[in-house]
């Protein structure tokens, strides 16, 4: 009753202070239970080493909401990388959310469960379940957030954005309680240096060992693997990646090609150097590609014209 109580108390605030100026909130993922979770103390650690914040042991979801000071209707859930092993919270969070603010777009950190079977009862689903449960969250309160319902994308780097592309994905199947039937499916994507696949030939081994573990069977590869699965519903989606990126640039192409037959909007952007991990700013290059991102999101029509 009183998390119920909390939880309302902290939504009304929210909607007041959206109507004011610019803020930041954290919001708990769900209301009481967390889904497919163990009893377990919070064990959660953050820590800034070379500048570079990041947090493990994640077994409690949260969702910190950007509000922008002049809101354009367009949201953003962003899902930080860092291998299913920890989230880089700053330069792959924090940072861009605000970024995406300068352009009037409402933006939300995910701080998703990393997975671990001491926390977790299936640990395959635990982050997917958190997504979908963003997306909802969102969804749900648009009117409050001023977020047109129909402008809501997801955006992951690294293994965030295998996470990303995952909902983008698999949204058609409810990992969550939806009793709302709340469309869990996101507008459109923005994945960055992503890891898309889990094959021996181009996935990355460690984010796959760590979500599905070091044996999965080849059934379970290939449904983790998210060019399996893109059809005409996919979300619209732009990708960044280098290409001398140690998560193979094949993740990104292939996830593109796939796109491009089955008639999906795309479009791809290429580093020629730039590695992995350089958030929003790839120091080899004068391209910011955040720029480009939110070109494409008004010619896509997420951002309406007089924005």
């Amino acid at each position: 009753m009183l998390q119920n109580l909390k939880w309302v108390l902290i939504i009304l605030f929210s909607s007041s202070m959206v109507n004011n100026s610019t803020a930041q909130f954290i919001f708990p993922l769900y209301e009481s239970n967390i889904p497919n979770s163990k009893p377990t103390i919070d064990n959660e650690k953050a820590e800034t080493t070379d500048s570079i914040l990041r947090i493990s042991k994640i077994s409690r979801p949260t969702i910190t909401a950007y509000f922008p000071e002049k809101p354009n209707g367009s949201a953003i859930i962003i899902c930080p990388g860092g291998g299913y092993w920890i989230e880089a919270a700053g330069h792959e969070g924090s940072d861009v959310a605000k970024k995406f603010n300068e352009s009037g777009i409402t933006a939300f950190v995910l701080k998703y469960r990393l997975p671990d079977t001491s926390t977790m009862i299936n640990k395959e689903i635990g982050p997917l379940q958190d997504a979908q449960r963003a997306i909802q969250f969102v969804r749900e309160n648009a009117s409050k957030f001023k977020i047109n319902a129909n402008s809501i994308g997801i955006m992951g780097f690294s293994a965030g954005g295998h996470l990303a592309s995952t909902a983008g994905t698999h949204f058609t199947k409810n990992y969550i309680e939806n009793t709302k039937n709340i469309n869990l499916r996101p507008d459109f994507m923005v994945l960055i240096y992503p890891v898309i696949s889990f094959t021996d030939s181009i996935g990355h081994i460690g984010s796959r060992d760590q979500l599905i573990g070091k044996n999965p069977t080849q059934e379970k590869v290939v449904e983790f693997s998210n060019e399996f699965h893109v059809n005409k519903n996919t979300p619209p989606t732009f990708l960044v990646q280098a290409k001398d990126d140690f998560v193979s640039v094949k993740n990104s192409l292939c996830f593109a090609d796939a796109l491009k037959k089955n008639k999906v909007p795309c479009d791809i952007y290429i580093y020629e150097n730039g590695g992995h991990g350089y958030g929003m700013n790839n120091k080899t290059s004068p391209v910011k590609w955040m720029d480009l991102v939110v070109d494409w999101m008004k010619q896509m029509k997420f951002i309406q014209p007089e924005h």
